[in-house]
């Protein structure tokens, strides 16, 4: 644990670095911090002189290691001022006098503190440990292997600051390289915990001491016996420390519960005029079936719809939860204040114009006046939000009424009809859609904490580009999938690192993977594709949750069975290890030539009882906890016929109180498809012509039960 001693000594060094106008420490500096906090560096002094030098690498003890100290010199390697195994005092002198003239040559007005005389260390394996202060997530630690070829390498792994020592240890565990760390070809393992310890350590204090812009401990040389900051650079920005605006879950629920379930809408822009966004607005509201109120605001109409029209929402008789505005951007701000005034809880901006077009003080002039009523924003540049149980169709798309515990958001427009469209081509039962555009205002975290607690929402989808917050909403979904899948498709997985970074764990920010672990980390479903969102969407909530890791595939077709071995381990699923008696008991089912073990190959042509008793005896064992059914087009067992009786089989299971997840894959002719409809329709997941996409669904499905910690 860090001393308010420790605590202290640090204040002290970044206030001295702040008043000399700094935005680096020195390594001493440097070395002072990671001892504040308990993270080990090897000895070393500070010298002035050549002979300041040589007397202190004797007391330290030789060989040594010289390194230029200068605030202005942050890379020293590549300014020539960093010499290693120096073993005699002869070759300290010198290399005092090397460091000097390779630090003035490289930079001639460069601030010189002097020589940093480090005990060298032979050996051990080296390793990154760092922490960045990303644009959004904000402080986040690193790890990964160290040394030069950290960035060549990147097998680096991220999670928020601060990290529990568990967390710490999962990062150390999580790289790719990570068998290099348990000792190969005869080395020694390393301390891991030694390392955990470390990572632990620097989340603290880049939490305590949020200006702590960016800080580099590489290498940091690990051994069996511990692990050793051989390197330190920390850089200081009172910028890093500031944070966004954020709400607090009792003011966003408040705010949220008069969007998603108003009593009263007023339409901004209501047209008579079919055709016109604001008639189409109108019409889903009327024509959805919505019991609430409805106002539309026209100054030139009387009455729209049917519906007496006002001039203004001021001139509207009673309250008005959430106004839609249909009307150009450049008359959105006079609009908004009369709506602010008015009491509305949520402005839903369809019209594009702002931010998306370059148009940020537009943009920005209706969030302040927003803000200064008390309004929440959705949008700009949406095509609205739908909210099924209360018949709530606030859009200019096309109205959907197939209600369902599946809430859906998107940050494009065309993103969000090909929802849409999926939803109504599968019959998936939806509580909500949601455009979020521009996110001026509301995002994903508020969204979430507004599903949180709806109990007509069991998962929830969303497809993001960036995310404003991504703290706040990394915390909040860890929350949420505790209760509920999340499932997320993160547009944009191409390198984000274009701006210089002047830290190795700067420049390894700059990727994907930062998004990649901080979702893994907050519990989150990522999926590669919309296609797979969809997918996932549609089958997570069928499923039930499995009671532990043992997979068995049964199959009518060898070389299915392959292919689903493959994809169960390209989605970490566990193929179960058939004992004895398993094995025994299903070979009493299957031919000769048929094989148990796992997958169980019942040959393609067996009666649809084979099929039957396999699949029977996988749901009666209690080792097995989920199964892969694996169906091959037969006249002996016909599509239908196969799907009917999967379905019986799972059904009376269900009556005894015997919930597996069951997902099968199809190959045949054009009658699986049906076969498939009719196994989808009875909580099977089931899909024709693939073996990839039932896997892919049950492997979500583990993966959010694990996060959750539901497996046991």
């Amino acid at each position: 644990m860090t001393t308010e001693t420790g605590r202290e000594a640090v204040e002290k060094i970044l206030e001295q670095a702040a008043a000399e106008g700094r935005s680096s420490l020195t390594a001493p500096e440097g070395r002072a911090v990671c001892e504040a906090y308990g993270i080990p560096t090897p000895q070393e002094r500070l010298a002035t002189s050549a002979d300041e030098a040589v007397a202190q690498a004797e007391e330290i003890g030789l060989p040594v290691v010289l390194k230029i100290v200068s605030p202005d010199i942050l890379h020293k390697t590549e300014a020539g001022g960093v010499l290693v195994g120096l073993r005699t005092a002869e070759q300290v002198a010198e290399g005092y006098a090397t460091i000097l003239a390779n630090a003035e040559a490289y930079d001639e007005n460069a601030a010189i503190v002097g020589v940093q005389v480090q005990q060298m260390l032979t050996t051990g394996q080296e390793v990154i440990i760092g922490s960045v202060t990303d644009q959004t997530f904000g402080k986040i630690v690193a790890f990964g292997l160290g040394g030069v070829l950290v960035e060549v390498l990147k097998d680096v792994t991220f999670r928020l600051a601060p990290t529990s020592e568990d967390e710490a240890l999962s990062m150390v565990d999580g790289i790719a390289a990570a068998e290099v760390l348990d000792g190969v070809r005869g080395a020694e393992p390393v301390d891991k915990k030694a390392l955990a310890a470390i990572v632990h350590d620097l989340s603290r204090l880049v939490t305590d001491f949020p200006q702590l812009a960016e800080v580099d401990l590489n290498p940091v040389l690990a051994t069996a016996e511990g692990a050793t900051a051989v390197d330190v650079r920390i850089l200081v920005d009172p910028e890093a420390a500031k944070e966004p605006v954020r709400f607090t879950q009792e003011e966003i629920l408040a705010a949220m519960n008069r969007i998603m379930r108003p009593a009263a809408v007023a339409v901004i822009g209501a047209s008579p005029v079919s055709g016109k966004i604001g008639n189409s607005v109108m019409k889903n509201l009327v024509n959805g079936g919505y019991a609430g109120e409805i106002y539309p605001i026209n100054p030139k109409a009387s009455e729209i719809l049917d519906r007496k029209a006002y001039a203004s929402i001021s001139d509207v008789p009673g309250d008005v939860d959430v106004a839609v505005f249909a009307i150009p951007a450049k008359f959105v701000p006079a609009a908004l204040e009369e709506a602010g005034k008015k009491g509305v809880a949520g402005a839903i901006l369809i019209p594009s114009g702002f931010g998306e077009t370059g148009n940020i003080e537009l943009q920005n002039e209706v969030v302040a006046i927003a803000r200064k009523h008390g309004v929440r924003i959705l949008g700009p540049n949406i095509y609205g939000y739908y909210y099924t149980p209360e018949n709530l169709s606030a859009t200019f798309c096309t109205p959907y009424d197939v209600k369902g515990g599946v809430a859906l958001s998107s940050q494009s427009g065309g993103i969000g009809m090909a929802i849409l469209g999926f939803s109504r081509s599968a019959g998936m039962g939806v509580s909500s859609i949601v455009g979020v555009g521009n996110k001026a205002d509301i995002d994903e975290d508020d969204l979430l904490t507004f599903f949180e607690h709806d109990d007509n929402t069991q998962l929830v989808a969303m497809h993001l580009e960036d995310l404003k917050d991504g703290r706040s909403f990394a915390e909040t979904a860890k929350r949420v999938s505790a209760k509920k899948p999340v499932v997320v498709l993160k547009a944009g997985r191409t390198s984000q690192g274009a701006k210089a970074a002047s830290s190795h764990t700067g420049a390894l920010a700059g990727n994907d993977k930062v998004y990649d672990d901080i979702l893994r980390q907050s519990g989150v479903i990522r999926a590669p594709g919309l296609n797979d969102m969809l997918e996932y969407a549609r089958g997570i909530p069928l499923l039930p949750t499995p009671k532990g890791e043992n997979v068995v595939i049964i199959t009518g077709a060898g070389g299915s069975g392959v292919l689903l071995s493959d994809a169960c381990v390209d989605n970490g699923l566990t193929l179960m290890e058939i004992p004895g008696d398993l094995d025994e008991a299903f070979r009493k089912f299957i031919p000769p030539f048929g094989a148990a073990g796992n997958p169980v190959d019942i040959t393609g042509g067996e009666p649809p009882s084979t099929y039957r008793n396999t699949i029977a005896l996988g749901l009666e064992d209690d080792r097995i906890h989920s199964l892969i059914l694996g169906y091959w087009h037969t006249i002996v067992t016909p599509p239908m016929v196969f799907a009917e009786l999967v379905v019986d089989v799972v059904e009376e299971f269900r009556k005894k109180g015997i919930h597996k997840p069951v997902v099968a894959s199809l190959s045949g002719d054009v009658e699986v498809e049906q076969a498939s409809d009719h196994l989808y329709a009875h909580g099977v997941v089931a899909y024709p012509y693939t073996t990839e996409k039932p896997v892919a669904v049950l492997g979500a499905k583990y993966r959010w039960a694990r996060s959750a910690g539901l497996l046991g």
